[in-house]
């Protein structure tokens, strides 16, 4: 099965809205764990999440799509930019 990167960048000043939608955006990807190897928040030079990153396991680059649609944080606007991209490892230890 494929392997995809979800890289999701927040607009600028935008920590306020992850916040108040974080709760809601956890409970979604722990309803949506299939799939998902890792995942977490970008962080900015201060330490705060200003980013989301996911490595999933998916048929298709439409079916990492359809799922970063329907994240909360997604739904609400926090993101700038969101980029999926085909990935294939090459070093370090099995993901």
């Amino acid at each position: 099965m494929p392997r995809f990167t979800l890289l999701c960048s927040d607009k600028p000043g935008a920590l306020e809205l992850r916040m108040a939608t974080r709760e809601a955006h956890l409970a979604f990807v722990h309803d949506h764990l299939q799939g998902i190897r890792a995942a977490g928040p970008l962080l900015d030079a201060e330490g705060n999440m200003n980013g989301s990153f996911f490595l999933i396991d998916a048929e298709d680059a439409a079916a990492v799509e359809a799922f970063s649609q329907a994240d909360p944080y997604r739904r609400a606007g926090l993101f700038e930019r969101v980029e999926i991209r085909c990935w294939r490892q090459s070093v370090g230890e099995p993901i």
